[in-house]
């Protein structure tokens, strides 16, 4: 991801181009099409002519060889679209690990853009100097930037929110966001359907006592999977012991006495699998043999977690969505207030299994 300022083409000596600027007339040329088919693809609205995916691609394939780069300011001022996409996170997310709970997120924004032929513009200057980000810290929307924006993170300003649909500023809410009276845009993912799933299987298996551990966190997320969870273990006639996350540590006795009066440890962070299974390991347990865990989340990349049943929670494709998405609402094909919700099963894995 980078960020763009209005750029002019480029001269580029190719097919006879020499150092002019490469037009879309050259595009045209060079693919065998109409001026006018190089222009709704390259804009992103290919669906007006209904051109075939293999004139797409062959337009496409045109730009890159030419290394055409579209005048960013120029389209502005005739009153289109410039072609660039903001990032607005209320967190600073940068730099990210492949651990890192924005990174599938980041990636499958990326992708999007790039397979749409769109720049993303991330917007940092935003920050205040206590570390929070405001999309009005300097009086205005600075977002107005970019045609449009995808929004991120768990500190996010209802009133900024509000104040975005007000303007009619085209944005996305990458998670669930829901204000009173306000139709909001967002892509989130379906935790209610995962969780029901898989408290439903540990009932089937004979799981009738749950020790459940917290995230520090209690954003929509998190209580999108304890509602559910609650609902479902009643309905099942489970037991479940809650315990805050934020003051635990899993050690290997901490482990035995827990399955000494559960049969099933679940946990909603993904970090937390990977510690669990190491207690495991110091306390000579076998998982699930002796005890049976279950995480609500992606367990994090450490191999000790591979096989944990989790839920299947769409990072990766919540980011291409919101792009999509946002793209569909400029260019007018849904309301400006749709919402995506993504579906979240459950891994089965190899840690859930009936009690011994």
């Amino acid at each position: 991801m980078m960020a763009v300022d209005g750029v002019g083409q480029r001269g580029v000596g190719q097919r006879g181009v020499g150092q002019r600027g490469v037009s879309q007339r050259d595009i045209a040329q060079l693919a065998g099409v109409s001026q006018s088919a190089v222009s709704v693809v390259l804009n992103g609205k290919a669906d007006q002519l209904k051109l075939s995916v293999a004139v797409q691609q062959r337009i496409r394939a045109a730009a890159a060889e030419l290394n055409y780069v579209p005048n960013a300011a120029a389209r502005s001022l005739r009153g289109g679209r410039n072609g660039l996409i903001g990032v607005h996170t209320y967190e600073s997310v940068f730099p990210v690990g492949s651990q890192d709970y924005y990174h599938d997120f980041l990636a499958g924004i990326e992708a999007q853009a790039a397979e749409d032929g769109v720049d993303l513009v991330l917007f940092t200057s935003t920050q205040q100097p206590d570390g929070r980000r405001s999309i009005y810290a300097g009086g205005t929307n600075r977002l107005r930037l970019a045609d449009g924006a995808i929004v991120l993170g768990m500190e996010r300003d209802d009133a900024e929110m509000l104040q975005l649909a007000q303007e009619r500023y085209r944005f996305v809410c990458v998670g669930r966001r829901e204000l009173p009276g306000v139709e909001l845009p967002f892509v989130t993912t379906d935790y209610d359907g995962g969780v029901t799933t898989l408290v439903r299987t540990a009932a089937e298996q004979g799981h009738r006592s749950v020790k459940y551990v917290m995230n520090h966190a209690s954003y929509s997320p998190q209580r999108e999977r304890r509602t559910a969870f609650d609902r479902e273990a009643a309905a099942h006639g489970i037991t479940t012991d809650r315990v805050a996350g934020t003051e635990l540590v899993i050690t290997s006795s901490w482990l035995r006495e827990v399955a000494a009066d559960h049969t099933l440890l679940v946990v909603e962070d993904g970090h937390r699998a990977h510690q669990v299974t190491v207690a495991s390991r110091e306390a000579g347990m076998d998982l699930p043999q002796q005890l049976s865990v279950a995480c609500l989340d992606v367990p994090t990349g450490e191999a000790s977690t591979a096989g944990w049943t989790h839920l299947a929670v769409p990072r990766h494709a919540m980011g291409r969505r919101a792009v999509t998405l946002l793209l569909e609402i400029l260019d007018g094909r849904v309301e400006p207030g749709h919402r995506d919700v993504l579906p979240c099963p459950p891994v089965p894995g190899t840690t859930l299994a009936a009690p011994a």
